[in-house]
Order: structure tokens, then C-alpha cells, then sequence
């Protein structure tokens, strides 16, 4: 679900071709909203099947990508507002198209992970050996963390560049003790290598990847009511998925539009801990550490520069809108 490498060059395309596009916002009233194969924000797919958007009074089109597409939609002015992690929106504006982050929809809880092979059992396992990454992507992040709470750093391992969704194929070659991915690749790694396990999850380190709503600051200029309204929506989208009276047709729902079966779409749930408006207003608060999206974000930031992925450190709080979610009472 995460900002691919090669994307930075379509970023920086997407800002060039922006010239000739006129902003989304302005040439229609209708709210254009990116959304990817990510549970917290295929999570709105209840909501628009429902009719709650429409019953709320907003005007929404909901556009389907592959996640890197859909960013890469964004930053050529073709959206009102992406849904991405909170390090991918610094990316993206970095790049050329500040968004403001409006609303947390979820952290991942556990579907981003350090899987190695078997006979491996933590993290200081890892200690001398090899483990797959796409350098540079969130799960880097969340495996020098790993390594961070082991009381090891990034020398104490080999890193080998690898493209996450060719993780699992390399897990079972051997070719290396772990490699770090989210699911479905994870899982996939799992499955492929017979007793593999998880060493370190994102369970492990909650906020360390916000995934939210990115939103083209002229469109919430110009539209603030229809964003306020949409915003308005989303406890009730988390109540239905979580309540075990309509979850069952909350996951039928997903399943339908990822095209996985509602068990496995369960699974993938697990791992995404969805956040209520009273959460997003606790984390909306500007502070440092990772139950603060501002804290989370700088976070992110320095890892951003660090590995080059932009050169130039980001002012975090200019992404950061917490007037919305502190507006629903």
C-alpha cells in the first residue's frame, strides 16, 4: 500500500503535466477522492454503498487505483484528495502538490512486517544475515525500528534491495534470513516458506504508519462544507465494520470490492486498527512521539531525507488540518 520508488519520477512528471490541468476543485463541485486496496480506506466503500455520503448531502466520486497510480493522479491535479500514508503525503508535496492531511483513518496494526525463516525466532536472529526491502519504502522504517528495539541498528544486518512484492519469492529461495513487506505480500511470504514467522509487526509500534485523507488545499478552501459533511461519515463507517451485528456484511462489502473472499478480508482487518473521530482528536494534537500524527510525521520526515527520497526536510505541521475532525462533536 505504500509510495513505490520509481514513483518519485512520476511525481515530479505529474507536477509538470499540473500546468495544463486546472485544478479538480475548481472545475466541478463534485468531490474527486482517490482511494486504494488499503482496510482503512476500503472502508468507505460501506459508506458509498450504503448511501450515507449522499445522505449527508456530499457530493463524492470515488475513484479506484492501484495505489502508486493514485497518488501519481494527485499530484497531476486530476483529484480532489488521495487517500496515502502520512509519509507519502510529505512525498507527494515535497514533489511538487502539498496536500493537508484532514483525517487518520487508521494505523497499521500489524500488517506490516519483519517475516523470517524458520529457526529464526527474534529480531537479534537477524543479527550478521541478510534481509530483503525496498530501501527507501515505509517497511525500511519499520524494520530499523525493529532493529532499534532489539539494540541493534541498520550495520548489524545486510540490507538487499528488493521490490516488495517480490518478497515472498525471495524469502523462499533462501537467498536470505527476512525480508520486510506488508500484506498481502507478507502473508504470501508466509504461506510460501513453511514455518517463517513474524519477528517484529507494526502491532509492535503503533502510529508508524497513519494512513489518511490527503486533500488539495483549494479544494478545501472551496469546498470546506462537503469535506466537513464527509468527515462526518466516518464513525458511522467504523461502527458498522466493528459492531458483530453488521460486521459480517461490512466485510462482504470489502471482500466484493478488493475481490478476495469476506474471511481473508477479515484477516487483513486485524492488522488495521481503524480510529474514531475522538481518537483522530487525541492524535490530531500537536506533540512529539508516535500517538501524535505531528510526531509520527517527523518521524517520517527525517527517514525521507535520510534515504533520499526528497532532499529538503518538511515543514510536518503545514500537512496537518485538525480543524475538521475537531469540528464533528
Amino acid at each position: 500500500m505504500h509510495l513505490l520508488s520509481p514513483l518519485r519520477k512520476a511525481l515530479l512528471a505529474g507536477v509538470c503535466a499540473a500546468a495544463t490541468f486546472v485544478s479538480a476543485s475548481a472545475s466541478a463541485a463534485t468531490l474527486k477522492v482517490g482511494y486504494s486496496d488499503w482496510p482503512g480506506w476500503v472502508a468507505w466503500q460501506v459508506a458509498i454503498d450504503k448511501g450515507w455520503l449522499k445522505e449527508a448531502g456530499v457530493d463524492a466520486d470515488f475513484q479506484w487505483f492501484d495505489y502508486s497510480a493514485s497518488l501519481d493522479a494527485f499530484s497531476a491535479h486530476k483529484l480532489d484528495a488521495v487517500m496515502a500514508t502520512n509519509g507519502d503525503a510529505l512525498v507527494t508535496g515535497a514533489n511538487g502538490h502539498k496536500g493537508e492531511m484532514i483525517l487518520v483513518t487508521d494505523y497499521s496494526d500489524g500488517n506490516d512486517m519483519v517475516v523470517a525463516q524458520p529457526g529464526i525466532t527474534d529480531m537479534q536472529g537477524l543479527k550478521g544475515k541478510s534481509v530483503a526491502v525496498e530501501e527507501g519504502l515505509v517497511d525500511h522504517l519499520l524494520l530499523l525500528k525493529g532493529l532499534e528495539k532489539a539494540g541493534m541498528s541498520e550495520k548489524d544486518v545486510k540490507l538487499v534491495n528488493t521490490k516488495t512484492n517480490e518478497t515472498p519469492q525471495v524469502l523462499a529461495s533462501g537467498e536470505v534470513a527476512a525480508v520486510a513487506a506488508w500484506q498481502p505480500n507478507a502473508g504470501q511470504a508466509l504461506h510460501m516458506v513453511p514455518g517463517a514467522r513474524p519477528v517484529f509487526t507494526s502491532h509492535e509500534v503503533p502510529g508508524l504508519i497513519y494512513d489518511t485523507i490527503v486533500v488539495d488545499p483549494q479544494s478545501l478552501h472551496d469546498n470546506r462544507d462537503q469535506w466537513q459533511r464527509l468527515i462526518g461519515v466516518w464513525d458511522r463507517v467504523v461502527t458498522y465494520i466493528q459492531d458483530p451485528k453488521t460486521q459480517p456484511d461490512a466485510l462482504r462489502i470489502m471482500a466484493t470490492r478488493t475481490g478476495v473472499s469476506p474471511n481473508t478480508y477479515k484477516r487483513f482487518l486485524k492488522g488495521t486498527h481503524l480510529l474514531t473521530l475522538s481518537d483522530d482528536r487525541t492524535i490530531f494534537t500537536k506533540k512529539d512521539g508516535l500517538d501524535s500524527i505531528y510526531g509520527s510525521s517527523a518521524i517520517s520526515d527525517a527517514f525521507n531525507v535520510r534515504y533520499g527520497v526528497y532532499k529538503t526536510p518538511q515543514n510536518v505541521g503545514s500537512y496537518i488540518d485538525p480543524s475538521f475532525v475537531n469540528a464533528v462533536k
